[in-house]
């Protein structure tokens, strides 16, 4: 799991079927959880805003933590984070 900061929102209006309904967010991923990538798309169920520290799951465990085990999810928003101490 990585922790990021939710920087913006992707509007697309021709996706995969699985995916309708859903929002997109841009997430910057904190300096030292990076595994690669400083940004990622994650799919977003639970509300996040712009601002917000996230927790965001990848792979597998972000097709289950949104409910979609069938959909191309790669990244999902599972958590917001109340505390961010310490984060940045």
């Amino acid at each position: 799991m990585l922790v990021g900061k939710v920087v913006g929102s992707v509007v697309s209006t021709r996706k995969c079927e699985n995916l309708v309904g859903n929002k997109f967010m841009i997430v910057d991923v904190l300096e030292h959880m990076q595994s690669g990538a400083k940004q990622l798309i994650a799919i977003d169920k639970i509300g996040a805003g712009i601002g917000e520290f996230v927790l965001v799951a990848q792979g597998s465990a972000a097709r289950i933590g949104s409910g979609m085990p069938d959909a191309p999810v790669d990244a999902a928003i599972v958590g917001i984070i109340d505390d961010g101490t310490g984060l940045e």
